[in-house]
């Protein structure tokens, strides 16, 4: 009988084992099905200020770039593979080294964080670009030209082994375009910070450049000096004009002025700076950045700002107050032509993303008198 207890006893244990053996194949399995070819969720990248994309880091490398408009972006790792995903996404293999950079405006981001190596192709020609850095390498043919977002070259674009085209929202007025280069198996990001509330939210974005090259780390760092160089300056300072009303403006061919909505981020620049913008409260419905009002309705408000500016990018600088009043001849009577604060842009401005702290300190330094290197704008004479 003892024997026979015992044998049962041990028959319990065995199968006791079997069971947790089996017990364990079940989860191994489980776990093999959840990780072992599929995406394993790690953490978030934290944003500050920007708002049109997110970025998600996943175990092993790989990473996942999420936009505004609800585009997914795969960012697989050197030597990976493609995982298994439920959603659709674009897959974006590194190394990058082959960029097609459209955007003009995000070629300085890049070059913040050591990137230009990585870009090919630009959408802009070697004369209109205001960056040294970017002109230099298209002297020495490391990259080159191959045309315009309405217009690529897509031979030569292919016979680059280009690896990822980046386009700014212009080419939604061009979308067979952006098909096209898709079809050639390239992919396409829009970048959307042209779209960003926030004046910093575009510097931001250089955070997403840093994920496409692996360079996390010297784009925060980028980033956080930013920001601490311009709380430091303007967080610590009070400026005796604060509140002072600043146009922001140009005249076009039509005598009809373009000015920046209220929303917009150089509007936002000038009350960061310390100044109240002079349009506070224009607005309409379209998705533009500005908006063109008649003349009578701009020198109703500009003729007592404190200081106006001439927008340079598109109707090309001044660079007297008399050659401003032969565009503008109504502005001869206005506070700030008598005041002799009058100033215009640089055209560098636009093309020099990280700049945009520089220029809100700028706008601080334009209100406070003070003296200071002024690189993006300049007094009229």
């Amino acid at each position: 009988m003892v024997w026979i207890r015992n044998q049962r006893k041990v028959i319990w244990i065995l199968l006791a084992l079997v069971l947790c053996l089996c017990s364990g194949c079940s989860k191994s399995s489980s776990r093999e099905q959840t990780t072992d070819g599929h995406l394993v969720f790690d953490h978030s990248m934290k944003l500050q200020y920007a708002m049109q994309f997110g970025v998600d880091y996943y175990q092993d490398g790989y990473k996942v770039i999420t936009l505004s408009t609800g585009e997914k972006f795969l960012v697989v790792p050197e030597g990976k593979e493609v995982p298994v995903t439920e959603e659709k996404m674009t897959v974006i293999r590194q190394p990058l080294q082959n960029i097609y950079m459209v955007s003009s405006s995000q070629m300085d981001l890049l070059l913040a964080i050591d990137g230009l190596s990585s870009v090919k192709m630009t959408g802009t020609k070697e004369n209109d670009w205001y960056i040294d850095e970017i002109k230099t390498s298209m002297q020495n043919g490391d990259v080159i030209y191959a045309g315009k977002y309405s217009a690529p070259d897509y031979e030569m674009i292919l016979a680059n082994g280009c690896d990822l085209a980046v386009e700014n929202t212009m080419i939604y007025h061009k979308p067979e375009v952006k098909e096209k280069i898709e079809e050639l198996g390239i992919p396409v990001i829009v970048e959307q910070s042209s779209t960003e509330a926030h004046p910093l939210g575009r510097v931001e974005w250089i955070k997403l450049y840093g994920v496409l090259l692996d360079k996390e780390d010297e784009a925060e760092a980028f980033f956080e000096k930013e920001i601490s160089d311009l709380n430091n300056m303007i967080g610590n300072e009070k400026s005796e004009d604060k509140g002072a009303t600043v146009g922001y403006f140009y005249v076009n061919s039509r005598g009809v002025v373009n000015v920046r909505k209220s929303g917009d981020y150089i509007a936002k620049m000038i009350e960061m700076a310390g100044g109240t913008y002079l349009f506070d409260n224009l607005t309409d419905e379209n998705a533009l950045s500005t908006m063109n009002i008649q003349m009578e309705e701009f020198i109703e408000k500009a003729t007592d700002a404190d200081y106006l500016i001439y927008n340079s990018s598109i109707d090309g600088n001044v660079y007297t107050i008399e050659e401003l009043l032969g565009k503008c001849p109504e502005l001869k009577d206005s506070k700030a032509v008598k005041e002799g604060n009058v100033w215009c842009t640089e055209k560098n401005m636009f093309q020099e993303t990280t700049g945009i702290s520089k220029m809100i300190l700028e706008f601080y330094y334009m209100m406070t008198g003070e003296d200071y290197d002024f690189k993006y704008m300049y007094k009229l004479k």
